[in-house]
């Protein structure tokens, strides 16, 4: 468990729970496969169906340049970190990026994948560019085979739409729900971490999917011969919640929201009319905002400890709105920590290597005329940086490229009070334990 810079948080009296236990790569690979069967329906090649997704080449925090088809890491600022080409590397981005920079605010060019569900498309642009590049001519900004021309801003449209359409209108939920064992993870200590809240703080479910989605997806993950505990009678899911809330509409629920409806459980329907009484334990309801929980919990902002895995949907909208504190579930954060553990020797030489080069400026100021060489320092410095990113698959380490944070990492420090890789780790804190992140100085950036 993990606390944010200079951010102190005790556990407060609202829990919610936002969290997506769907397994990686199963369930990627089948968003990724019913987005190619999307794109070839509305056109695109049939030889895409070909293809079989690659769980070790995405990652989080990447960003997708629509005017040259590129994805971009790049730390808190904009600078590039790492620029990638379809499979393949650039080891010179100059021409295209003088600065090595770009300006994130640029929306309309630059576009952030933060969120687990851009991973499927982030490596079905990457096929993209394979199958084109047999068949067409490559330009700089797209694909052109004889009069017609497929700029790589329209190509990620596609995808997205695609991508959209298979989690709306697509079969993905159905197929899920039709192999439950494949697709989500049961924990055994869920129930007992929830009962454990229940006994401290109200705790409340928020989600974007329907009812009968839900409701088999909780009872799946509820699914237990006991209790809390072994020895303890079987609870249905609902009663592990104060208030279940479906058809949330994240992030527009943490706005204006939309209308506070009641659940017909049997049927799955919503009821007619507004709901406007008090909260009833065993109701479930539909749409709402962040405002209305607060009145049904008679809570405010900083009472609430929200749970989430979307950075922006989540965690971003959630403490910027209404000033929640926000605890973000990162699953590769275990991945992470391994690769952080195992190849402990590459993270030590770098480091080594930026003692060496303090050590060649040690005597020197602003008087000094001499210029050390530093040329072979800087390219082992480059070496080790590119086999430590190897180590966590093509596209690196989700926090960092060498000693450099990434825009990912800045938005976890900035936005998330509590990270993790799964909130189950609360297991093993008593409800009042205060999470204090260590102080640190300032980090001195250098490009």
């Amino acid at each position: 468990m993990y606390a944010s810079l200079y951010v102190v948080i005790e556990i407060p009296s609202r829990i919610n729970l936002a969290w997506r236990d769907f397994t990686s790569p199963e369930y990627e690979s089948l968003g990724f496969d019913l987005t190619v069967e999307r794109l070839v329906s509305i056109g695109y090649p049939q030889e895409l169906l070909g293809f079989v997704y690659d769980p070790t080449f995405p990652t989080r925090g990447l960003v997708f340049d629509t005017m040259y088809g590129n994805l971009l890491k790049v730390d808190a600022y904009g600078n590039i970190l790492v620029c990638v080409h379809g499979f393949n590397f650039l080891p010179d981005t100059r021409e295209l990026y003088p600065n090595k920079f770009i300006q994130r605010d640029d929306t309309e060019r630059f576009y952030i994948l933060n969120t687990l569900f851009n991973l499927p498309g982030m490596h079905l642009i990457t096929v993209l560019h394979i199958t084109f590049k047999k068949c067409k001519v490559h330009c700089e900004k797209g694909f052109k085979d004889g009069d017609l021309f497929m700029s790589f801003k329209s190509m990620f449209q596609d995808v997205r739409d695609a991508v959209d359409w298979v989690h709306f209108k697509g079969t993905l939920k159905e197929k899920t729900v039709e192999n439950l064992e494949k697709y989500v993870v049961k924990d055994g200590k869920l129930p007992l971490l929830l009962s454990r809240m229940n006994e401290v703080a109200k705790v409340f479910l928020a989600t974007n999917s329907d009812y009968k989605y839900t409701d088999k997806i909780m009872t799946y993950l509820f699914d237990f011969p006991y209790g809390p505990k072994h020895g303890t009678a079987h609870r249905p899911w609902q009663s592990y919640f104060d208030l279940i809330l479906v058809d949330a509409r994240k992030p527009l629920f943490f706005g204006e929201g939309t209308v506070l409806r009641q659940v017909d459980t049997t049927t799955g329907r919503l009821k007619i009319g507004t709901y406007t009484g008090p909260l009833q334990h065993g109701i479930v309801y539909s749409g709402g905002s962040s405002d209305i929980v607060c009145d049904l919990l008679g809570a405010k902002g900083k009472d609430i400890l929200y749970i989430g895995d979307h950075i922006f949907g989540d965690i971003l909208k959630s403490k910027k709105r209404q000033g929640w504190r926000t605890f973000l579930v990162i699953p590769e954060l275990a991945q992470e920590l391994h690769v952080w553990t195992d190849k402990s020797s590459l993270f030590e030489e770098l480091q080594g290597l930026d003692i060496f080069l303090a050590e060649l400026y040690k005597h020197l100021d602003s008087s000094s005329n001499e210029r050390p060489d530093i040329s072979a320092i800087q390219r082992r410095m480059k070496k080790v940086t590119h086999d430590m990113d190897m180590c966590y698959g093509m596209m690196g380490s989700l926090f960092r490229s060498g000693s450099r944070q990434t825009l990912f990492a800045s938005q976890v420090m900035r936005y998330a009070d509590l990270y993790a890789a799964s909130f189950i780790n609360l297991l093993y804190y008593p409800f009042s334990y205060l999470f204090r992140a260590a102080h640190v100085l300032v980090r001195i950036h250098t490009y």
